[in-house]
């Protein structure tokens, strides 16, 4: 039996709002606004199988989204090259082909040397204080509670209007 048990976002683990990113615009995006509101973070990708989950996305937004819950799609480029775009090209493609009007931040790394700190934080036990869930592809979706804390993660290949999704969303777990 070890000393230290870690339960939940425990004192000293920093929370989702800890962390400013970068919109898709070149702007300055400060998670901590987002306090109050569950948050479904993903990594998403223009030229992937799983590409159509944004229409999925962007109906779930349109049901639950805005005053209490928000999601967050970030590109990323890290799976076979399936999101080579600039940020102004990816926000052409979102508009376009799925009409996506939930925010989008500019393009990172989700894994890797150079991820970026606060998919660090989402994929490392150590820094969320619940689980590693290293990304395995791009529509990885990361469930963030009201307060910061992760809440969970659903793989990408799970729809994102899955029951685990819409239970969290409407407080049913």
């Amino acid at each position: 039996m070890t000393a230290i048990s870690i339960i939940g976002n425990s004192q000293g683990t920093r929370s989702f709002y800890n962390f400013t990113v970068t919109d898709i615009d070149g702007k300055a995006f400060d998670l901590a606004s987002l306090k109050g509101k569950k948050v479904l973070v993903v990594n998403t990708a223009s030229k992937c199988g799983y590409t159509p989950q944004y229409a999925q996305l962007e109906e779930l937004y349109k049901k639950y989204g805005r005053e209490h819950f928000i999601i967050i799609g970030f590109p990323e480029n890290n799976f076979l090259s399936q999101e080579p775009g600039t940020n102004a090209e990816i926000k052409q493609f979102c508009s376009t082909h799925y009409g996506v009007s939930f925010p989008m931040m500019s393009k990172i790394s989700v894994k890797g040397k150079d991820i970026a700190p606060v998919y660090k934080w989402l994929t490392t036990k150590v820094e969320n204080g619940v689980m590693d869930a290293p990304v395995k592809w791009n529509f990885q979706k990361f469930m963030i509670d009201e307060n910061g804390n992760l809440a969970g993660m659903v793989p990408p290949k799970e729809a994102p209007d899955c029951e685990k999704i819409i239970h969290w969303i409407e407080g049913k777990q």
